[in-house]
């Protein structure tokens, strides 16, 4: 999608009966906000409203693109104060903001569990099962973001009663075992099978050269969910490639200081500071690259929906535009990115530590498409 593709209100008017949908009407009926906006400056410190139905405060986040695909929603528990028992038929990966606190799930054959967690955590809730969270303090409040693919649930079945109340257990998911949220995992490549974090800022990650500068990468499975996240790191001074790929990134930053830039395939990149708590939100199909011009190593972690693969099954986002995928070579960007990238350097009395990454890319780049 090269531009916005913005047409007369004679042709909108025409299908404005269907730009409504019932995930729109079910966050409407809970009183709460959408933030349409593809860049959010601090989740620790954006706006709230009461949440009357859950207990807490909360907003939503998304755009229109990731509306039918997966949304956001950031929510606080009061000091002392829990959130009200919840199901649902949907899937949801959360990462706490700031504050501790616990959380028990349970399913319907009585196996109940908790576990602690504090800012910086990481955790899934299993499919359909009962769940509770507590603030661990009574005195600061606790804050939490999430990403769920609530949107194509409810849009699919239109039916509250049956995505928040249907009993039923899917025991593959969860069955009640005792070590369900410990820290415990398994690591296949890049894939990590786990159901919890407990810091997410400082996981141990792999190598990822493709992606370009040195940097660091893993991807997890959480409570055997389809819901796909990873965490990357690159080092000072230097980027990571421009790529593209579906809808519904929520991308925050956990460590660092930087920019993104965004924009859609023969447009101008849009810039976007960045700072730990910043989220940004590409657009379907939108190219967007992020750029570490801090003193210390960058790090972000990324929810969002399925990506396109090739027949190996690799992301179409790792592959070279000059091999058919959605990556942008070093060797093929718009020169105006380095300087851009210098500049913003020089303000902190740094320099790009790119020249020997531009190098090891020649040597192993493909030939360009005819």
């Amino acid at each position: 999608m090269a531009k916005n593709a913005t047409v007369s209100e004679e042709l909108a008017n025409k299908f404005a009966a269907e730009k409504d949908t019932p995930y729109l009407r079910w966050v409407r009926s809970e009183g709460l906000d959408i933030i349409s906006a593809h860049y959010v400056p601090n989740l620790r410190t954006v706006a709230l409203k009461p949440w009357p139905r859950r207990g807490g405060a909360g907003v939503f986040i998304n755009h229109e693109a990731s509306r039918t695909s997966n949304d956001c929603y950031v929510c606080e528990i009061p000091p002392g104060g829990k959130l009200a028992p919840q199901r649902q038929l949907y899937e949801e990966m959360i990462l706490a903001l700031d504050g501790r606190g616990s959380t028990t799930v349970w399913n319907d054959a009585g196996n109940r569990i908790s576990f602690e967690w504090k800012a910086g955590a990481m955790f899934a809730i299993p499919l359909n099962c009962w769940h509770q969270h507590f603030n661990g303090s009574g005195t600061q409040p606790a804050r939490f973001v999430a990403v769920t693919n609530c949107p194509s649930v409810l849009n699919l079945y239109d039916d509250l009663a049956f995505v928040f109340n249907t009993p039923y257990d899917f025991r593959n998911r969860f069955a009640g075992e005792p070590d369900y949220f410990s820290a415990k995992g398994e690591q296949k490549g890049f894939l990590l099978t786990t159901n919890f974090v407990p810091d997410a800022v400082n996981l141990p990650l792999i190598s990822a050269r493709e992606r370009g500068a040195g940097g660091g990468h893993i991807r997890f499975n959480m409570a055997r969910g389809t819901i796909a996240s990873h965490i990357s790191q690159f080092p000072v001074g230097t980027y990571k490639k421009a790529h593209a790929h579906g809808p519904g990134a929520h991308v925050i930053v956990l460590s660092g200081e930087g920019y993104s830039l965004m924009w859609p395939d023969g447009d101008r990149p849009h810039r976007y500071d960045w700072q730990v708590g910043t989220m940004i939100v590409p657009p379907n199909a939108w190219f967007h690259q992020h750029f570490n011009t801090g003193p210390t190593p960058a790090r972000y972690l990324a929810f969002k929906h399925a990506s396109p693969r090739n027949a190996q099954g690799v992301p179409m986002s790792w592959i070279s535009r000059r091999l058919g995928g959605m990556q942008i070579d070093y060797a093929d960007e718009d020169p105006e990115i380095r300087r851009m990238f210098a500049e913003a350097l020089s303000k902190h009395g740094l320099k790009p530590r790119m020249d020997d990454v531009y190098a090891a890319e020649i040597a192993t780049l493909p030939p360009k498409a005819a």
